[in-house]
């Protein structure tokens, strides 16, 4: 046996057979006939498909069952939307089913998905725009057949839980080519003219067909547009259209938008006997109390005369309390004039200049005085000075026969080495002043004097 031979097990080939068909066969639609239809307690669905030529086994799980919303039955075509696949176990080729729906209505259902996709992605089901309904609507419209089942439910709901509501209706064909279009301008009729508070809009039960009307965008449009609340009420609990998806309010019966929009009026009764109890209660205790108050106030009541009597009395006992408050009161303003006068002498200007004429007359003495003595002392400090100056002057040096050396500049010789051979001097005498010319200098320590 070649080496490079690639052997596969039985489950090996069907799992690669099965992620071929699940990989490069996408989720298509198949129609056929039911046959082999099988329920197990699982509630998974089996099934065959078949046409004049071929069949193909088919697999519908119980979770994508559950939105069937018709019974399959043997015989009975159907279109399906699913997947292929393998069943490894038998290695047998199947059908994984998510949709089903009868054969005919297959173009219709395909219609209402796109058009439901396409205003649901405009926006025409998003709850913002929804409108609440009037919690006391002051009348009621109701756009459908005059002759059908669903005006009657309306009004037989209506007649019996609230019988005073006004009601007006906008008769309409609500099946074939003609119903879209008249629901439509009745709508727009409602809101241009005001007709009402509150719209119900539907029709009692049918097929996919009789219920299409419903799902044009004509309708689905004006019931966008409406500014009075709408309720759909289209066909059964478990028909929906496109205009449940639109409306403001989806109701499963025309029956149950009666329940929805018109007041409990049993209920209504009992509330108002209830507040009419709690009026009277509240009346009769009302009164019990201003009788109360009435037998108080006569028992307060006196007769004019004892009042007056009253008042009188009350009248001089203020007149003496007036009298003695005013003599009180004169008497503490006479007392605080009198401190009043005291205080002024003591502060009289007459007073208070008589004092800064006396002080100024000390300082004027003092001042006197005082330079008196500073004038003696910078007198005696000037005669002190001055002999002191005589007694370190250079003038009495020179009358005791010395003399003062100047150079040209007037700085006066200390020292020999000041001066050189042939610079001129001024000999400073007690009386005038020689020019000597220097003829030789000694700079040692003889005394002879410098001869000229």
């Amino acid at each position: 046996m070649p080496n490079d031979r690639q052997i596969l097990t039985v489950s090996q080939l069907n799992r690669a057979a099965k992620d071929l068909l699940e990989t490069y066969l996408p989720s298509l639609w198949v129609e056929g006939e039911l046959s082999n239809f099988s329920v197990p307690s699982s509630g998974h669905w089996y099934f065959s498909l078949k046409d004049s030529g071929a069949q193909v086994r088919c697999a519908m799980f119980r979770n994508r069952n559950m939105l069937v919303r018709f019974k399959p039955e043997a015989g009975k075509k159907v279109l399906v939307r699913g997947k292929v696949s393998l069943y490894e176990g038998r290695g047998d080729y199947q059908l994984i089913v998510d949709h089903m729906e009868p054969a005919g209505l297959g173009d219709l259902q395909r219609q209402f998905e796109l058009l439901k996709e396409k205003l649901q992605a405009e926006g025409l089901f998003d709850p913002a725009h929804k409108k609440p309904l009037p919690a006391w609507p002051g009348k009621l419209g109701i756009i459908t057949s005059a002759t059908g089942a669903a005006v009657h439910d309306i009004l037989h709901v209506l007649r019996r839980r609230f019988p005073a509501l006004p009601v007006i209706l906008l008769p309409v064909a609500v099946q074939g080519n003609e119903a879209a279009p008249q629901i439509a301008a009745a709508i727009r009729t409602a809101n241009q003219h005001q007709l009402c508070d509150v719209l119900i809009v539907g029709r009692g039960g049918g097929s996919l067909e009789d219920l299409w009307a419903f799902n044009e965008e004509i309708v689905a449009r004006a019931i966008f547009e409406s500014e009075i609340p709408v309720v759909s009420a289209v066909g059964h609990e478990v028909d929906f259209t496109i205009a449940d998806f639109v409306a403001d309010v989806r109701a499963p019966t025309p029956s149950a938008a009666a329940e929805l929009i018109s007041p409990d009026g049993q209920a209504l009764l009992h509330r108002l006997e209830q507040q009419r109890s709690r009026l009277s209660r509240s009346i009769n205790s009302q009164l019990r109390w201003l009788h109360q108050r009435l037998e108080t106030l006569r028992a307060r009541l006196q007769h004019p005369g004892r009042k007056l009597q009253q008042q009188a009395q009350t009248l001089d006992h203020l007149e003496l309390r007036l009298e003695r408050a005013m003599v009180l009161a004169l008497r503490n303003a006479r007392h605080r004039l009198e401190r009043l006068e005291h205080k002024l002498q003591q502060v009289s200007p007459q007073r208070q200049l008589g004092q800064q004429k006396q002080r100024l007359e000390f300082l004027f003495t003092r001042l006197r005085n005082a330079q008196s003595r500073q004038l003696e002392q910078k007198q005696q400090r000037l005669k002190n000075l001055a002999g002191v100056l005589q007694g370190v002057s250079p003038l009495n040096t020179l009358a005791r026969g010395y003399s003062i050396l100047l150079t040209a500049s007037g700085t006066a010789v200390r020292d020999a080495a000041e001066v050189n051979t042939g610079d001129q001097l001024t000999a400073r005498l007690h009386r005038g002043q020689l020019i000597c010319e220097v003829k030789s200098v000694d700079e040692g320590k003889s005394s002879d004097p410098i001869k000229s």
